[in-house]
């Protein structure tokens, strides 16, 4: 599944990630197990309303490295390109 995030089109982060979701662009949402809940939550609560499939990822780092940026990330989306 992650190597989806680093071939496909994504964006990533807290806001990005809320706007494709909002916009429809949103093919499924990655969200990082050892983030902070008061940041993921919203987002999961999102993908439910708007019916966006949900993959979770062990870490931040893990999603990091897939998205192909330095640092970790909580939340991460693969969206139409």
């Amino acid at each position: 599944m992650l190597t989806e995030l680093k071939t496909g089109p994504r964006v990533v982060g807290v806001k990005q990630t809320r706007r494709a979701v909002n916009d429809g662009r949103a093919l499924r949402v990655f969200l990082a197990q050892n983030a902070d809940p008061n940041v993921t939550a919203p987002i999961e609560e999102l993908c439910t309303q708007h019916q966006v499939s949900i993959q979770w990822v062990d870490t931040m780092r893990e999603m990091g490295t897939a998205c192909g940026i330095a640092v970790g990330a909580a939340v991460a989306a693969l969206v139409k390109a």
